[in-house]
């Protein structure tokens, strides 16, 4: 099976030894994202709205870059600081997606990187 990494300048570069994303045939799997501007290389954290928008953002964008979108996401993992904070969390990402919504896990981690209060990683399929 052939393996490719995705990188995209409209994401974050990785900030340890991984890949913003590696498609394995027609599978993508995105590592996690963080409310980090790839414009700007800065965390924005404002409230937890406005940094949920920005890791969606991000997302969209690698997935832009495997010639997908958020219609072929089959599967996402949430991790957030505060599990208070799950319903506006719940609220943005269910903006990102239309039809049928992949399946999902949402965990309270006791660390983010950079301090951050949410990362998602996906897996689509094309």
């Amino acid at each position: 099976m052939e393996k490719q990494v995705i990188n995209t300048s409209g994401a974050p570069a990785p900030i340890g030894p991984y890949n913003q994303a590696i498609k394995a045939g027609s599978t993508l799997f995105i590592s996690g994202q963080i409310a980090l501007n790839p414009e700007t290389g800065q965390i924005e954290k404002d409230n937890i709205t406005s940094e949920t928008h920005r890791v969606m953002q991000n997302l969209r964008a690698i997935l832009t870059e495997a010639g997908m979108d958020f219609s072929d996401v089959v599967k996402t993992t949430i991790f957030i600081m505060d599990m208070n904070d799950f319903s506006q969390i719940n609220e943005v990402y269910g903006k990102y997606f239309s039809g049928y919504f992949p399946a999902r896990e949402t965990v309270q981690v006791a660390g983010l990187p950079k301090g951050v209060n949410v990362e998602i990683s996906m897996i689509a399929i094309k």
